[in-house]
């Protein structure tokens, strides 16, 4: 049997059609137990999924910090002093920034680290937010529930600084991942206008 971090030296293909089930039935959920913890190699495994998203130039931009237990909470007092720093003053909406990362036993922030050149930091921004989607994909393969939050604006400097990253790195996720305690149903989508030029 291969070892799950040897790269394959032939291209292997799935089913697209199984492909296509797993994409098609990723929930976007919160109906997780709080409690029960997600393990730590799992999020591993799915973070070094999101890096084998496409990557111009090779920069490798991507950012990760896990909060469990009671780093969730410290992340939510962070989000919050840093929003009220910017003038936030409704404090019903601050103590639910304080409050709402505990609502998952595992939340992933994924941050994406500046580019030398504006352009460069869009596409690291690009190359960080595909391996999202390959990381959510990765964790409805596992079993778990997952939701994609984006962070705020006004706090990617505190962001930062919590997870020691360079300055300017910008918050692309902030994931709640957590093992499934319902369902949800799967919205459909319209099918894709596609544009053809064949002459």
């Amino acid at each position: 049997m291969t070892d799950e971090h040897q790269i394959p030296t032939t291209r292997q293909t799935i089913d697209l059609t199984l492909f296509e089930l797993l994409a098609q039935t990723r929930r976007t959920s919160l109906r997780v137990d709080p409690a029960t913890p997600v393990p730590r190699e799992l999020v591993e495994r799915l973070c070094r999924l999101a890096m084998w998203s496409p990557n111009h130039k090779k920069t490798w931009p991507w950012r990760f910090g896990l909060c469990v237990d009671g780093g969730r909470g410290r992340f939510g007092e962070t989000m919050a002093d840093a929003l009220q720093s910017a003038g936030l003053d409704d404090e019903a909406k601050l103590e639910k920034y304080r409050q709402k990362y505990r609502r998952a036993p595992a939340v992933l922030v994924v941050g994406s680290a500046p580019g030398d050149s504006e352009i460069r930091t869009i596409e690291n921004r690009d190359a960080v937010a595909s391996g999202v989607q390959n990381l959510l994909l990765g964790a409805t393969a596992a079993g778990l529930a997952s939701f994609w939050s984006s962070g705020a604006i006004a706090a990617n400097g505190a962001v930062a600084d919590l997870f020691g990253w360079e300055p300017g790195t910008a918050t692309v996720a902030v994931v709640y991942l957590g093992w499934p305690t319902g369902e949800v149903n799967v919205p459909s989508r319209p099918a894709p206008d596609i544009a053809v030029l064949d002459d």
